[in-house]
Parts: structure tokens; sequence; C-alpha cells
């Protein structure tokens, strides 16, 4: 069975000022797909998915977004994404389960459903025994994983990561990979930001973006035949290098 795109972009651009952050890229994504948007800090990757998720206004260009459309539907598009930011999005100053409360509530979920999901996400991350306790008390991987599974607690269409894996340990980027595939088989479209060039070999498909425009998009497996390298990493230096 075909898979539907889920997320569709066509020259899109966005400049500020003299700049041009990002420089009329075209791209698709599929839907259930782990799809990889990767660059070095600074090609325009948080730019773009800013524009994505409807926080920022493209300057020129065409997207959709779950069949909505960036410029007339922004709200609409919000409510049909998950999303996680570098900073984890998370309250410090909130228990665990307040912190759960609060983003259902944010999300549109009834009592009820705040209830169950609460307890269902406590379960599964194995936070029973810190469930009460705050939020920044918590190991960075802890909160990360919470943080990626509070971003899913409204069922979302496409769940955004923004670098979700910067500042933590090999074991735990590991293990929150295990929970994209996870949300990827279940039917979850993830989009995701990153500079660590192996965690591109986790995704169907990737883009690089170098200086504002994608320079390659393809299976890791097709873009290391096409450079003729033996990693991603090999791929991007080819690219950053011209």
């Amino acid at each position: 069975m075909k898979k539907t795109n889920i997320i569709q972009a066509k020259n899109l651009t966005k400049k500020f000022g003299d700049f041009t952050a990002v420089n009329a890229i075209t791209f698709e994504v599929k839907q259930g797909e782990i799809f990889g948007f990767l660059g070095a800090n600074g090609a325009g990757k948080t730019t773009a998915m800013k524009m994505l998720i409807g926080i920022s206004t493209p300057t020129s260009g065409e997207a959709e977004v779950a069949g909505l459309d960036v410029y007339k539907n922004p709200e609409g598009i919000k409510k049909s994404i998950g999303y996680m930011s570098q900073k984890f999005a998370l309250y410090d100053d909130l228990t665990v389960k307040e912190n759960i409360t609060f983003f259902g509530g944010i999300y549109g979920l009834s009592r009820q459903q705040i209830k169950e999901k609460s307890t269902l996400l406590i379960n599964e991350l194995g936070l029973q025994k810190v469930a009460g306790e705050l939020v920044g008390s918590l190991p960075l991987g802890w909160k990360q994983k919470l943080a990626f599974s509070v971003a899913l607690l409204h069922d979302p269409k496409i769940i955004f990561l923004d670098e979700p894996t910067g500042g933590v340990d090999p074991i735990t980027r590991r293990q929150f990979w295990e929970m994209i595939y996870k949300t990827a088989y279940e039917g979850t479209t993830v989009f995701v930001t990153t500079h660590y060039m192996d965690e591109a070999e986790y995704c169907n498909r990737v883009s690089i973006m170098v200086d504002g425009k994608i320079e390659a998009l393809d299976t890791p497996k097709k873009l290391k035949e096409q450079f003729n390298v033996a990693s991603m990493n090999d791929v991007f230096l080819k690219l950053a290098r011209g």
C-alpha cells in the first residue's frame, strides 16, 4: 500500500532582511516515516521546522503539514502535531505528574483522558517512584524521555523533534531512538533534526542542509552509494566541503 505524503514543501523560503536562512527547499515526508533533517548548526534546520509547525510564517513558497496549509491554518497544524524542542519544554518547578496534567490540558484532553494517560505514561517510563518529584531534579535522560512522551499525549499525526539528543550520553541516545522506532511503528510520522550524523543511519530517509539549501535527500544506503563512502558522516563532509 502506497503511503501518502503528510508533509509537502515546495520552494519554501525564509528571509531575515538580506539574509536567506532557508533557501527554496522542496521535499515531502511520507506517513509513518522517520525523516531525518540533517545539517550543521546554522544550516537552517530549526528555521525550516518553525515554518512547518506554524510558529514562523514563510517569506515565500508553499507547504502543507497533515493536509493543512502553513499560511492559512497554522493553529490547526499546532493541534495536529507534537513538538519537542532542544530544551525539552518541561517545567522544572512542577512535578512529573503535574507536567503531564498541565500539557494534557493544553492539548485539550479531558480530565479522565489525562488521568488514564498519566498512569499509562508513568508506568511505561518506570517513573512510579519519582512521579511526585520536581522535574528539575531528574537526570537529563529521564527528562528527555518524559518530554518525548508528553509531546505524544494527544496522539498527534506527526511529532517534530528539534535536536532531541543533544547533550545526553550514547546509551540514553540509543534508548531514545528505540522510543522513536516504536512511535513510527505505531503509525506516527517522526520528523527529527540532528547534527549527529550517526543518527542519520536510523532514519528511513534523510535530507542534508548546507547554508539554507537541501543538498542531498534519499535513504542513508543510497546516499552512501551515491557519494561512494562508508558512513553518513563522510557524506556530510563531502557536501560541506563542496
